[in-house]
């Protein structure tokens, strides 16, 4: 039986998400936090302790000085590839402690 109105969910979920930003951006977030891991691998994730997003900055807890340093000088490199995993621009800035 076909259905006249059958859409792909893909275009059924980004009128949702259109209709909803707040809830567009809480997903993104959530992409951004979980991206951290993903993009950056097995190595950095061993040194990593705590990550969460606050208000379009991303707080990342590492346990070795000398990676934070590395981190650092590739903060914009990093924000770029977070945002674009994220599928917005949702990270402003990152937070290194």
């Amino acid at each position: 039986m076909l259905k006249k109105n059958a859409q792909p969910i893909a275009t059924i979920l980004s009128e949702f998400f259109d209709e909803n930003p707040e809830l567009k951006t809480s997903v993104a977030e959530h992409r951004a936090v979980s991206a951290w891991r993903e993009l950056l691998g097995e190595g950095v994730s061993h040194y990593t302790k705590n990550v969460y997003f606050r208000r379009n900055v991303l707080h990342v807890q590492l346990s070795s000085s000398v990676l934070r340093a590395e981190l650092i000088m590739n903060k914009r490199n990093l924000i770029d590839k977070l945002n674009e995993h994220a599928g917005m621009e949702i990270v402003k800035d990152i937070v290194f402690r």
